[in-house]
């Protein structure tokens, strides 16, 4: 059966795949659109199934909302060139709006979720089988409130959804917020967000790091005194390159060595631990102000917080959730 011009451009436009893979696939079927479909989908199978391996870096990142919910997802590929590809964009925009439509629960829900006569995930195949490129679902989250705002940042590769406590907040305070979460990256709303584990982790470091900072303060000012620069001896690579460049002696070199050593043994010996916990708990205090939303400082004017320019707009207007979908390295 002879295949036409106009057979070619309707199986295109049923698939979206390209004119010589519809061809192509016409031709094997006989001119048989159902059994056309099939092959184009098992070459998307197939190419998925070669490519699983492959990295998929690049891709789309879109967020919207509806009736109180929020959504964002990120579809991905391999290359820069399928992300900013029309089609691409269309069939992430398809997703987005399934799963507001289906208010998906997670990502497992979003790909058996249908558009059409397909799947998500059977979709995602199927553009794979075009582009040749590896496809993936790689991220969806969702959020809901009596308000709600999501901001999606040029270039499709960052998106955030902001839901707050009240009715009625205004559109540009909404989005100062969701532009807030882009740019800044909170880890929580609040300090009662940040869960117990991450803050251990954080008091741990901290603890070390003030510990190091006290005796290394103590060796530098034994060093100072002895009249040896604490620059040129703080590592036993440094020290070898000042002696070959005859910025210090060997005598000096040595000299120094005794100094680092016992200093660093009686300064850690006799650390005063309730300063230190105190510089911790400072510095605790900062990754709150510095990495929770409300606590910080608002991109738009430095001299307010977050919970300041909220309170400008109502006096109990709060976030009550946020998400935030990225594919920069960060």
């Amino acid at each position: 059966m002879a295949v036409t011009l106009a057979d070619i451009s309707k199986l295109r436009s049923m698939t979206g795949a390209g004119m010589m893979d519809c061809k192509n696939a016409l031709n094997e079927a006989n001119g048989n659109f159902e059994e056309a479909m099939a092959i184009i989908r098992k070459k998307g199978q197939a190419v998925a199934a070669k490519r699983s391996d492959r990295d998929a870096a690049e891709g789309c990142v879109l967020a919207d909302v509806k009736d109180g919910y929020a959504a964002v997802l990120a579809l991905k590929c391999e290359t820069d060139f399928v992300a900013k590809n029309a089609d691409f964009i269309a069939l992430t925009k398809d997703i987005l709006n399934c799963a507001i439509e289906s208010k998906a629960a997670d990502l497992d829900a979003l790909n058996n979720s249908k558009i059409g006569d397909s799947t998500v995930a059977q979709l995602v195949t199927d553009r794979s089988g075009i582009t040749g490129e590896k496809m993936e679902l790689d991220m969806y989250e969702h959020i809901e409130g009596a308000s709600v705002i999501s901001y999606i940042h040029p270039g499709n590769k960052l998106a955030t959804i902001v839901a707050f406590n009240e009715a009625g907040v205004d559109t540009q305070v909404m989005k100062d917020v969701a532009m807030q979460v882009a740019a800044m990256n909170p880890i929580a709303i609040n300090e009662e967000g940040v869960s117990a584990e991450y803050v251990a982790n954080e008091r741990e470091v901290a603890t070390e790091k003030t510990k190091a900072e006290q005796i290394q303060k103590k060796v530098d000012n034994a060093l100072s005194k002895a009249g040896i620069n604490p620059a040129h001896v703080d590592t036993e690579a440094h020290i070898e390159s000042n002696m070959s460049k005859g910025w210090i002696t060997a005598e000096d070199a040595a000299k120094a060595r005794e100094i680092i050593a016992k200093e660093s043994a009686a300064a850690a010996a006799s650390l005063n631990m309730n300063m230190i916990e105190n510089i911790v708990n400072g510095r605790i205090q900062k990754i709150y102000k510095e990495q929770t939303l409300l606590n910080q400082a608002f991109i738009k004017d430095q001299k307010i917080s977050v919970a300041q320019y909220l309170a400008s707009a109502s006096k109990t207007l709060t976030v009550t959730a946020f998400k935030r979908v990225t594919l920069n390295e960060e």
